[in-house]
C-alpha cells in the first residue's frame, strides 16, 4: 500500500487510537522546542495538526506539508488560525514550497518512510535562513532492528506502512554532508526506564 493511501486511511483514527510513538513525541517536541520563538516554521509531515496547534503560538506564521490529502483535511478541520497554511506535497520531490525562508523546519515521525535522507537535508537547507534550526523526531532505529515500524489497525486487521532503517550515523552524516551542525542528540525511553530499547531518537541541527 502506498503511504499517501496508508495515511489516508488512517486519518479517522489517528487523534484517537492508543498510540505511545505519537504522544511520547508530542512531549518530546515541546520540550526540545519550549522557550524558543520563531518568525516562519515549515511544519514537515504535518499530518492531523498534532504538533500544528501549539507551534502556531510560537511564530508568526507556519506551513504544514503533507503527503496524505485526508489527513490535511483533518487539520484544516481543527485548526482555524490566519497564521497556518496547508499545503499537500511530495515531500521527496524537489519543494516548490521554500522560496520564502524559515527559521525553524520541523520533522516529525515521517523520515522512516523517506529512503533518501540527504535529499531532505538538502531541500530543508534551501528552506532556513542562516542560523535557522532543523528539528527532527523519529523511531529509534534500535526499535526498528526489533521489528517495530508505523502500523496502525483497520477493520480489525494490522496495516504496516514501508519503511526504511535510518541509523543515528546516517542523520549526523546526511546532516555534515549538507551544511547543518549538531546542537542537540537525545534517545527517549517509555516511561524513563533507561534499561528497555528506546522508542525515539531527536535531533536539533542548525544551518550554517
Amino acid at each position: 500500500m502506498k503511504i499517501d493511501e496508508a495515511y489516508n486511511l488512517w486519518a479517522d483514527t489517528y487523534d484517537t487510537n492508543d498510540n505511545v510513538t505519537r504522544d511520547l513525541e508530542l512531549a518530546i517536541s515541546k520540550s526540545i522546542l519550549a522557550g524558543k520563538s520563531f518568525s516562519k516554521i515549515i511544519e514537515l509531515g504535518c499530518g492531523t495538526g498534532k504538533n500544528t496547534e501549539w507551534l502556531i503560538d510560537k511564530c508568526d506564521s507556519l506551513l504544514g506539508v503533507d503527503f496524505s490529502s485526508e489527513m490535511l483535511r483533518k487539520a484544516k478541520r481543527k485548526i482555524k488560525s490566519d497564521k497556518v497554511k496547508f499545503l499537500q506535497a511530495d515531500l521527496t520531490k524537489e519543494w516548490t514550497f521554500n522560496n520564502t525562508s524559515a527559521d525553524l523546519v520541523t520533522s516529525s515521525l515521517i523520515l522512516e518512510h523517506i529512503n533518501n535522507l540527504d535529499f531532505i537535508f538538502a531541500e530543508a537547507h534551501k528552506s532556513l535562513s542562516v542560523n535557522g534550526q532543523f528539528y527532527i523526531c523519529e523511531l529509534h532505529p534500535f526499535k526498528q532492528y526489533a521489528g517495530s515500524k508505523a502500523r496502525f489497525e483497520l477493520n480489525n486487521e494490522i496495516v504496516k506502512l514501508e519503511t526504511f532503517v535510518h541509523h543515528i550515523s546516517d542523520y549526523l552524516q546526511s546532516a555534515a554532508k549538507n551544511n547543518f551542525k549538531l546542537l542537540e542528540l537525545n534517545e527517549w525511553f517509555d516511561e524513563k526506564n533507561r534499561a528497555e530499547i528506546p522508542r525515539l531518537v531527536s535531533f536539533l541541527f542548525q544551518k550554517k
